[in-house]
């Protein structure tokens, strides 16, 4: 059975540890109810296929059970915790808490990197910014930055990108791209960062109202759709947003960096069927 840094899903890691005992005993799910202490004897296997859910109350007396102790207990809690939490600040804290553990025990828990690129707008601006101005110290890169950051916070983001092969540097101090892109990966927690990400942008594209109109475009609708429009826009969008990486990336050099929302969400509940029509188009203002 694998370390438990190597789980993100407590429930895949009770369902290896049920597997591995019963291949060498006669262990069976009524067995470890028993010692987890659950009246039902198939409550374990239900929350193994998704129909129950553990509780971070219950998350303990079931690492008890499986043995746990110490760090590897409350690493097992904290994974139940994320798993239920709320709200993405929870999942983000129970996610965060897991890391310090691990660290803290010199292990590494997978996804953490693509999570800390995520959850901060500094880190993809500066991998833009960063290898079109060579010689450039963090302080002159800070103030380059809009809003304006710290140098610090350039050094520390930039350490980021390097470790993580966004980056790389050569002899002479200068920064370059190791790829053209990056895109959202499967690790668990780097969802919970990127909407933590769109939210901070989102917040910088209110602020970018009031630039000029020659620095920015910005324009909206507001549309009566049926879901097979929406699927059919949300197609639209994606395959506009690839020919836009594809233009962005035809060029070797840059002069700014931007950044560039597409957002699509429902402002009603569902509506009984009706004919659907642009209730109101925004001209750019």
């Amino acid at each position: 059975m694998k370390e438990i840094v190597e789980y993100t899903d407590y429930r895949k890691f009770i369902q290896d540890y049920y597997d591995e005992r019963k291949r060498s005993s006669a262990f069976t799910w009524r067995d470890f109810a028993r010692d987890a202490g659950f009246s039902s004897a198939v409550y374990l296997k239900y929350v193994c296929e998704g129909k129950k859910n553990l509780s971070v109350n219950a998350a303990g007396s079931v690492a008890n059970a499986m043995g746990l102790a110490g760090f590897e207990q409350t690493y097992f809690v904290l994974m139940v915790s994320y798993a239920h939490a709320k709200s993405d600040a929870a999942k983000r804290v129970a996610f965060e808490e897991r890391c310090a553990l691990a660290q803290a025990h010199k292990v590494h828990v997978l996804g953490k990197e693509e999570f800390d690129y995520f959850k901060s707008w500094k880190n993809p601006v500066l991998r833009e910014l960063a290898p079109h101005m060579p010689g450039a110290r963090p302080l002159e890169m800070a103030r380059t930055c809009r809003p304006v950051i710290t140098a610090a916070e350039v050094s520390e983001a930039l350490d980021l990108l390097v470790k993580m092969k966004l980056l790389k540097k050569d002899k002479n101090g200068n920064y370059h791209q190791t790829e053209k892109s990056v895109a959202i990966g499967t690790a668990e927690a780097v969802p919970v960062a990127a909407r933590d990400l769109q939210r901070q942008m989102g917040e910088f594209a209110i602020k970018a109202l009031d630039l000029p109109l020659s620095e920015r475009e910005m324009s909206g609708m507001v549309l009566g759709l049926t879901r097979r429009s929406y699927d059919r826009i949300r197609k639209e969008l994606e395959d506009c947003r690839r020919r836009i990486t594809a233009i962005a990336t035809e060029e070797n050099e840059t002069e700014y960096v931007y950044r560039l929302n597409m957002q699509l969400f429902p402002m009603s509940g569902r509506l009984g069927t009706g004919k659907k029509s642009v209730l109101n188009k925004e001209d750019k203002k």
